[in-house]
């Protein structure tokens, strides 16, 4: 199993939003989060994110990964 698997999109906005980011709004299953001065991150709110997604939203947000699960484990 890799490092992000079994996370589903709820677990993943909330990590975020500890980062900094904000729930703007929803649109479909996908949530919409901004922060100022970073580009903005689409989480779909699955029962599980797949990896190389989680993966990439999480390097565009400008975190490492080890970072993300800290903020998943708080």
């Amino acid at each position: 199993m890799g490092l992000l698997a079994n996370i589903s999109g709820r677990e993943a906005v909330k990590a975020l939003v500890k980062f900094g980011y904000v729930h703007t709004h929803t649109s479909g299953d996908h949530a919409i989060l901004q922060k100022s001065n970073s580009p903005s991150l689409s989480i779909p709110l699955h029962k599980e994110v797949a990896p190389f997604l989680l993966k990439a939203q999480i390097k565009k947000a400008g975190i490492s990964v080890k970072e993300f699960l800290g903020l998943l484990r708080k």
